[in-house]
């Protein structure tokens, strides 16, 4: 009976060894030292990913002498497949905040950006207040004042993307009378109404949780003596203000921008826009992110590994 070492096939001595990937055809004797002492090389992660990066919404826009004021635009939303990453090497997860309802004469703040490894959504643009209180660019832009000399909604897809992050605001286009309706925020797939209508524009559905969600709607424009509220589009956004009644905010996490202020002289506070939202997923065929922090919500489902942050963090593959 031959002398062999445990484990071993032909030799007593066991081969040496290290963790660096061994090209060609292994022998026996290699396989069972590798597998013996710990260190079977393991080969590099290697797969692209999925990803939808949504931006946080724009603020509504105020205006204490009456109103109404313009809708916030949404966060930028920006999907696609086929990011490659790399393994050893932490990606920054940033989840943009949504912009803060104004609270004086003053177009709504711009939301935060959201970002995942070279992706960047912008933020969304506030809503807009009247005379030199204009709506501002983002992702997509917010809504024009009723009765203003800042007749432009802001400009969407700013900076430019392709394809397009999001839709510009809508426009004062003289429409003028009671019940002084301002225009709505532009949203992912659809631009903001014009005033005297006031919507905010729609958002996009994605499936990419399992599940589809619609994010990114644009918020609506404020009535200053409306008697109900004017929506905020589908995807998050909130809805405008009417009268003394105040506007409502962009959904939490999906991106939407806030509603835009009725009678800011009566009570009417505008909205804030809503925070963004990071989420990526891969083949489940590929192993799991050796570390992530941020804690996000991760599950293995319909043959992906998901991972969904709704606060910043990071992920290392």
């Amino acid at each position: 009976m031959s002398n062999q070492w445990p484990g071993g096939v032909i030799s007593k001595t066991p081969p040496t060894v290290s963790t660096a990937s061994a090209s060609g055809v292994w022998t026996l004797t290699e396989q069972a030292g590798y597998k013996k002492q710990g260190v079977w090389p393991t080969p590099p992660f290697s797969t692209t990913i999925e990803y939808l990066v949504v931006a946080g919404g724009g603020g509504g826009g105020r205006y204490l002498s009456g109103g109404g004021s313009g809708g916030g635009g949404a966060g930028g939303y920006r999907t696609a497949s086929g990011l490659a990453v790399s393994a050893g090497i932490p990606i920054t997860v940033t989840v943009g905040a949504g912009g803060a309802g104004a609270t004086t004469n003053v177009a709504g703040s711009t939301g935060s950006n959201s970002v995942f490894s070279t992706i960047t959504s912008t933020g969304g643009g506030g809503g807009g207040s009247r005379d030199s209180a204009i709506a501002t660019n983002g992702g997509s832009g917010g809504g024009a004042a009723a009765n203003s000399t800042a007749s432009s909604g802001g400009t969407g897809n700013t900076p430019s993307t392709s394809p397009s992050q999001g839709n510009n605001g809508g426009n004062d286009n003289g429409a003028n009378t009671a019940p002084y309706l301002a225009a709505g925020g532009g949203g992912a797939s659809a631009v903001g109404a014009n005033n005297g209508t006031g919507t905010g524009g729609a958002g996009t559905a994605s499936s990419i949780t399992g599940s589809s969600v619609t994010y990114a709607g644009g918020g609506g424009g404020g009535s200053y003596s409306g008697s109900s509220p004017v929506s905020g589009g589908s995807g998050g956004g909130g809805s405008g203000g009417y009268a003394s009644t105040s506007a409502t905010s962009g959904t939490a996490n999906l991106g939407g921008g806030g509603g835009g202020s009725g009678n800011g002289s009566g009570g009417s506070s505008a909205g804030a826009g809503g925070s963004g939202v990071v989420i990526i997923r891969y083949a489940d065929s590929s192993p799991a992110a050796t570390s992530t922090t941020g804690s996000p919500t991760i599950t293995v489902s319909g043959g992906y590994r998901i991972y969904e942050w709704t606060g910043s963090g990071s992920i290392t593959f």
